[in-house]
């Protein structure tokens, strides 16, 4: 029988933390009475994350472990597990436990009233102001302003999807920031709901105020995937060699003014190119490989570690 709920959770060195957590997620959806399934992906973790997670598989039933071939970013195992999950509904949270797992249950009420998608919308944030919670609301009014889905904080893991939705798309790398406007949804889609951001118990924090600047340089191919990427790939190609062609000519001409805007141009242009081309990749050949998988099988009681296919990439 099929779950009706997969909660995904990628990490990437969340030793520490990524045990624990799947306990609390395990307690947490248990609680809403409906068949689920957990899904760690494990993004190459070098730290013993792994061999945690595998510890808690002898606990927790319902878990699944989806072990990557090398460490493909947060957005290529996102992917994966929303390809693996089996369930209608497909709940994420970030792997480092600064999401709370009790507030699942708020999110699911808001989604019985029909939402594609629910997101989490983090109050009282832990991170210093300047280096994190500023950025964030800059790329979130960014992003917001962009795609036309107004959510107050695009970067919260805790979200709920409709499994058709997230499965949409393959996700290359960074464009998880963009998520959920870039499965397509409707403003009308989508709703917010409040929840807890609690301080990291174990490692450090793999962002910084950098992720902030890449996500502005993403963000320009976002209109562009939205309505037709295969055919704004080839128009930014061509508009970039015309920008590099028109910098030359005014260049040797000395209208340097010109030449230097026309070249600031052409670089732009690569940016949007360059993602777009990332993006139409990603749908062709897969964002990610899967080495195994592990999970429970109960045979006559006897515990079982099962290894699966390999994956995409």
């Amino acid at each position: 029988m099929l779950p009706e709920v997969s909660v995904v959770v990628p990490v990437f060195n969340e030793k520490g933390n990524a045990g624990p957590l799947a306990r609390e997620i395990d307690a947490a959806v248990r609680a809403l009475g409906l068949g689920y399934e957990i899904i760690f992906v494990n993004d190459g973790s070098s730290d013993g994350t792994l061999e945690e997670l595998l510890d808690a598989l002898s606990a927790i039933p319902s878990l699944r472990i989806l072990d990557l071939d090398g460490n493909f970013g947060e957005a290529a195992a996102l992917t994966a597990g929303f390809q693996a999950a089996r369930g209608r509904v497909i709940v994420t949270l970030d792997g480092d436990g600064q999401n709370d797992p009790a507030d699942i249950l708020k999110l699911w009420q808001r989604f019985q009233q029909g939402f594609v998608v629910v997101s989490g919308w983090r109050q009282r944030r832990q991170e210093g102001f300047w280096v994190r919670v500023l950025p964030s609301r800059v790329a979130n009014w960014l992003i917001a302003r962009v795609t036309g889905v107004p959510l107050h904080d695009n970067g919260c893991g805790l979200k709920i999807y409709r499994a058709e939705a997230a499965k949409r798309v393959h996700l290359p790398k960074g464009f998880n920031r963009f998520l959920p406007a870039i499965l397509g949804v409707r403003a009308n889609e989508v709703a917010e709901v409040p929840v807890r951001d609690r301080r990291r118990q174990h490692g450090a924090s793999h962002y910084g105020l950098n992720r902030t600047l890449i996500v502005m340089r993403d963000l320009l191919a976002v209109p562009f995937l939205l309505s037709n990427p295969r055919l704004f790939e080839a128009v930014w190609k061509w508009l970039g060699l015309a920008g590099v062609v028109a910098a030359i000519m005014l260049g040797v001409g000395g209208n340097l003014a010109g030449g230097s805007a026309a070249a600031f141009f052409s670089l732009l242009a690569y940016a949007v190119w360059w993602n777009l081309r990332r993006f139409n990749q990603a749908q062709r050949i897969g964002v990610y490989r899967l080495r195994r998988e592990f999970s429970r099988l109960v045979e006559g009681g006897v515990f079982v570690r099962q290894r699966q296919r390999v994956g995409e990439r």
